[in-house]
C-alpha cells in the first residue's frame, strides 16, 4: 500500500510541477487522476481504468504517481502507447520535462521491436551484393536472393548511404531515424525478424542496434513502448513455468504498467492471436524451402540432420505440401463463392467448420510440428557451422523465417482443429478468396479477455489504463468485458476539465432520410455541406466509409471540392499541414476522413470549428470476428447489439466529438448528419452519453 514517504513523493513532486510549468493551471481531475493510479499501482496486482478527456494532463498524472511508486517498491514503470506520436511525445518532450522539473535522474528507454532496427548482418550483405562481381542474392541459388528484382540507383545510393553511417558511428540503426529513407523492398532486406536472427552466435552481434536497445531497456528506470511490443512480450512464455513475459522488456511482476490509449487494446489482443494461410503460397514456399535445405545439407556435409536424412525430410516436405493441396481441393468442393462478391468468404457459424476441413486441419497440425522439428534441426546445424561464410549467415536467415512461417501455419490449423471451451466464446474461423483466386484459411479469438486474464491481470505488479474514452457515458461495462477487467478493478470516468456547454454546440438538422437510404442520405449531406458549412473556415468533416466520402466529394460544386482536403490523396501529415497552412493564410479548408481522422488529430482554435460526423460509427456487420462473437453473445440469450455495437459505436462518437475542443480557448460546433440519434430507441442513451455540449435538435419537418 501506499506509504507516508510515497505519498510526501507524490505531493512534492506535483508541486514543482504547479511552481515550474509557466501558465499551469491545477486541475482537479488531474489531482484525482493522481491518486487513483498511486493507489492502483502501489497494491499487489491492482488495476484500475481511468477515462481522462482531452485537457486532464494525464501523461503528467499518470508519471508523477507511477514514478514516484516504482521507486519506492523498486520496480520498472512501464508506459505503453498506441501510436509513435504518444512515444515520441513522452521521450522527448513529457518525460525529460517531468525529470528536470524534479531534479531526478533516471535511465529513460524507448523499446521498438526487432524490425524497427537495421540488422548489421543484413545490412553488410545487401551492400557486399551490390559490389561488380556479385549476382543477385551475392551470386548464390536464387533461392537465398537478396533482390527479389535489381537494385536501383536510389536503392544503391540509400544502402551506401546506411553503410556508412553505421561503421562511422553516425546512425544508431534505429529505422524510425534513419539517415536515408528507404523503400520496403529494401527495408525488408536489411532489417529481421526474430526467426532470422542468429544471436548470439551472429559476428555483428556486439554492434547490433536491437540488442543494444534490450541493454537500455534493462538498464532503465522508466520504459515507453508500443503496445503491440508489450503484448507480444506478454503472451511469450517466460523463464520460470506456467509463467509469461519478460523475454523482451521487463518482468510483468517486477513492473508497473500504463497503457495510455487503452481503448486499443482489446483489438490489439485480438490481432495478436490471428493466424492465416495463403494455401497456393505455403505450397510453394515449401517447394522452395526443400531446395534451401538441400543446400544446408550440402554445406554442413552430413548425411543425418535432426535424425532425417535428406530423402526422408524431402518426403516429410512433400507429404506436407500434398495435405495442403488436399485441404484446398476439399474447400473447393464444398464452396462455390458468388462470383458477384467483391470479397467472397465463407465463415463457419458459431466458429463451427465442416468436419472434413477439420479432419484436414488435424492432420496438417501433427503434419506441421514435425517438420518444424526437423527444420530446427536442420537450421541449428547451419547457425553452428564455425566456417560457413555469406551462404551459412544467407541460409540461416532463410530458415529461420521459413520456422517462422510455419509455426503461424501450425497456429491456424491448431485453431482449426482444437475444440472451443464450453464456457468461452469459440475462435472465429473463415476462408476467403483473395484477388488471385488463391484460398486463404484463417483463425481468431472473437474477445481479448482470456488472454488478458492469463497473461496481464494478476501477473503484473499493478496495471493502469487510461484514454480520453473508455466508456460509453460513464458506464466501462463494455470495455471491462472486451479486456477481461477483474472485479476488484476500480473504474473512474473524469469530468473534462473544459466549460463544455459554453464551448462547443451540438447539432441534430431536420433531415429527411437516415444512412440506410444511401443515395437519398449521400444527397442530403452534400446538400447540407453546401448550404450549412463555412467553407472560408477549417473544418473536419467524418465518414464511416470510402463509398459515401466519394460519393459526397463527387456531387460537390466544383468551387467546394477545391477547398476540401480527402483522405487518400496525400499522406496524412501531408494532408493536416496543408490544411493548416491554408488556414494560418486564411483561405478556409476542410478534411474529409474515415475513421483514422477521427481519432487522435489534434486541430485546437481555428484548425476546426466544425465538426461534421455524417453517420453514427457502427461497426461494419460482415466482420468475421464481431459476427462470431454476436452468434455466441445470441446463444446464451444476451442482445449484441445493445451490448456491443451500440456502447462501441457511442465511445467513438464521443471520440469524434472530441476532435473540436482541445484547449479552453475553443470554440465551435460538432453537427450529426445522422437521425437515428433522435428517432431510434437506442439513440437516447446515445445522446445523453455525450459529453454536455448546449444541444439543438431540429424538429422533423
Amino acid at each position: 500500500m501506499l506509504t507516508d514517504d510515497t505519498k510526501d513523493a507524490i505531493r512534492a513532486a506535483y508541486t514543482r510541477l504547479k511552481d515550474g510549468l509557466p501558465g499551469f493551471r491545477p486541475r482537479a481531475s488531474q489531482g484525482r487522476m493522481i491518486a487513483e493510479v498511486a493507489k492502483a499501482l502501489a497494491e499487489a496486482g491492482g488495476a484500475a481504468v481511468i477515462e481522462a478527456p482531452t485537457g486532464t494532463g494525464k501523461s503528467m498524472a499518470y508519471l508523477i504517481a507511477g514514478h514516484a511508486v516504482a521507486r519506492a517498491q523498486r520496480k520498472k514503470l512501464l508506459i505503453a502507447t498506441a501510436t509513435v506520436a504518444l512515444q515520441e511525445q513522452l521521450v522527448q518532450r513529457d518525460i525529460p520535462l517531468y525529470l528536470s522539473l524534479n531534479g531526478i535522474e533516471a535511465k529513460v528507454a524507448l523499446a521498438k521491436g526487432r524490425g524497427r532496427y537495421v540488422c548489421p548482418r543484413n545490412l553488410l550483405m545487401a551492400g557486399n551484393s551490390l559490389a561488380a562481381d556479385a549476382q543477385l542474392g551475392l551470386g548464390f541459388d536464387t533461392d537465398l536472393a537478396l533482390w527479389s528484382k535489381p537494385p536501383g540507383e536510389r536503392d544503391k545510393a540509400a544502402l551506401g548511404k546506411l553503410v556508412t553511417a553505421l561503421d562511422t558511428g553516425r546512425w544508431d540503426g534505429d529505422m524510425d531515424a534513419a539517415p536515408e529513407p528507404v523503400g520496403d523492398m529494401v527495408r525488408a532486406m536489411i532489417t529481421t525478424s526474430a526467426g532470422g536472427c542468429t544471436g548470439r552466435r551472429c559476428a555483428q552481434f556486439m554492434g547490433c542496434p536491437f540488442f543494444a536497445a534490450r541493454r537500455a531497456v534493462a538498464d532503465a528506470e522508466i520504459v515507453v513502448a508500443n503496445q503491440d511490443l508489450v503484448l507480444a512480450d506478454l503472451t511469450m512464455p517466460g523463464s520460470e513455468e506456467d509463467s509469461w513475459g519478460g523475454v523482451i522488456l521487463p518482468k510483468p511482476d517486477e513492473t508497473l504498467y500504463v497503457f495510455d490509449e487503452a481503448h486499443h487494446v482489446a483489438s490489439k489482443a485480438i490481432d495478436r492471436g490471428t493466424a492465416e494461410v495463403f494455401l497456393g503460397a505455403a505450397t510453394r514456399q515449401l517447394s522452395r524451402l526443400g531446395r534451401q535445405v538441400h543446400a544446408a545439407y550440402s554445406l554442413t556435409d552430413k548425411e543425418l540432420l535432426g535424425k532425417l536424412t535428406l530423402d526422408l525430410g524431402d518426403a516429410k516436405l512433400q507429404e506436407l505440401s500434398d495435405a495442403l493441396e488436399e485441404l484446398e481441393r476439399e474447400i473447393r468442393l464444398a464452396w462455390m463463392p458468388d462470383p458477384g462478391e467483391q470479397e467472397p468468404m465463407y465463415r463457419g457459424s458459431l466458429g463451427q467448420l465442416p468436419e472434413q476441413w477439420t479432419l484436414h486441419a488435424e492432420h496438417l497440425a501433427v503434419l506441421t510440428g514435425e517438420v518444424q522439428r526437423w527444420l530446427n534441426a536442420v537450421r541449428r546445424a547451419v547457425v553452428e557451422m564455425s566456417e560457413g561464410g555469406p551462404t551459412q549467415e544467407a541460409l540461416a536467415r532463410e530458415l529461420g523465417i521459413a520456422l517462422e512461417r510455419l509455426e503461424r501455419q501450425g497456429r491456424c490449423w491448431r485453431a482449426w482443429s482444437t475444440p472451443d471451451h464450453e464456457h468461452a466464446p469459440p475462435l472465429a474461423r473463415w476462408v476467403t478468396q483473395a484477388a488471385d483466386q488463391q484460398l486463404v484459411c484463417h483463425a481468431s479469438a472473437v474477445s481479448a479477455a482470456g488472454l488478458l486474464r492469463n497473461v496481464l491481470w494478476g501477473n503484473a505488479s499493478g496495471v493502469v489504463m487510461t484514454s480520453a474514452t473508455l466508456s460509453a457515458g460513464a458506464n466501462f461495462r463494455h470495455f471491462a468485458d472486451a479486456v477481461g477487467l477483474p472485479d476488484e478493478a476500480v473504474t473512474l470516468s473524469l469530468p473534462s476539465p473544459f466549460n463544455l456547454a459554453e464551448q462547443a454546440r451540438l447539432e441534430v438538422p431536420a433531415m429527411e432520410s437516415l444512412p440506410d437510404a444511401r443515395d437519398a442520405h449521400a444527397e442530403e449531406v452534400c446538400e447540407w455541406l453546401a448550404e450549412n458549412l463555412d467553407w472560408d473556415a477549417g473544418n473536419l468533416v467524418l465518414f464511416t466509409s470510402r463509398a459515401k466520402l466519394d460519393r459526397v466529394l463527387q456531387k460537390l460544386p466544383i468551387a467546394m471540392v477545391r477547398k476540401v482536403r480527402a483522405q487518400g490523396s496525400l499522406g496524412k501529415s501531408q494532408l493536416v499541414a496543408e490544411h493548416i497552412a491554408d488556414i494560418e493564410a486564411g483561405k478556409g479548408s476542410t478534411l474529409f476522413g474515415l475513421a483514422s481522422f477521427g481519432e487522435g488529430l489534434d486541430l485546437p482554435g481555428k484548425l476546426c470549428e466544425t465538426v461534421v460526423i455524417t453517420q453514427l460509427p457502427f461497426a461494419v456487420p460482415t466482420d468475421p470476428v464481431g459476427a462470431t462473437y454476436a452468434e455466441w453473445l445470441e446463444s446464451r440469450g444476451r442482445n449484441p447489439f445493445i451490448e456491443v455495437t451500440v456502447p462501441e459505436a457511442t465511445r467513438l462518437l464521443i471520440q469524434y466529438c472530441g476532435r473540436l475542443i482541445r484547449s479552453e480557448a475553443d470554440r465551435g460546433r460538432i453537427v450529426l448528419l445522422d437521425r437515428r440519434v433522435v428517432v431510434k430507441r437506442y439513440g437516447e442513451r446515445m445522446l445523453q452519453a455525450l459529453p454536455p455540449f448546449e444541444r439543438v435538435i431540429e424538429r422533423a419537418a
